[in-house]
């Protein structure tokens, strides 16, 4: 199973300076998202599902790898992405943990949307298959993670009415769903409407 793995170069600087407000307000919407499934564990232990904040221009906040299967999250299991190359296929994040898997995605949505200031990427099998082709979505050969998605993100925003829907599809990696907004509020209840 391609889950939950790192597929992108991370430059990873160790260290404890996440900030306490920006994770309270992540945790607010990861724990509803987290009770709801749709962040989680599955049964051969590889976790999906992250969530991320805009913290500046070229900064944001994102969960750590492998910490979807974690009820509670805390200042210890959050980066901070600094950077990013997609010709070097390179992340550089600073804190406890290195980024998510998905940073990538994340970063192209913070860069091509200057509005977003949220990102949350979850797993549902059932919004997935119904949302599939119904909203942006992305090629079915692209993997997550990869320069490859990222390039994808552009080629929705640029081609579809993703900035307006602000919420995609991922073909290529089943059961994953991303939203944003301008803010985690904003990003939470997009996909809260989806489940009904």
């Amino acid at each position: 199973m391609d889950e939950g793995y790192i597929k992108f170069n991370c430059n990873w600087i160790l260290s404890n300076d996440i900030p306490p407000d920006k994770v309270a307000a992540l945790n607010v919407w990861r724990e509803i998202m987290y009770k709801r499934g749709l962040i989680g564990v599955y049964p051969d232990g590889i976790g999906f599902g992250n969530i991320s904040m805009r913290c500046s221009e070229k900064t944001f906040l994102i969960s750590g790898t492998a910490t979807g299967g974690l009820a509670t999250l805390t200042e210890s299991h959050y980066s901070l992405v600094t950077n990013y190359d997609l010709s070097t296929n390179s992340v550089t994040c600073t804190g406890p943990l290195k980024a998510s898997s998905e940073s990538l995605t994340h970063a192209l949505i913070y860069e091509c949307s200057a509005a977003t200031n949220a990102v949350i990427h979850i797993h549902s099998l059932d919004v997935w298959n119904r949302l599939m082709h119904h909203v942006p979505t992305s090629s079915e050969s692209i993997s997550y993670g990869t320069p490859g998605m990222a390039n994808e993100i552009k080629r929705l925003f640029d081609e579809t009415a993703l900035s307006k829907e602000k919420i995609l599809v991922m073909g290529g990696h089943k059961e994953g769903i991303i939203s944003f907004g301008k803010d985690l509020e904003e990003a939470g209840n997009i996909l809260i409407n989806k489940l009904t």
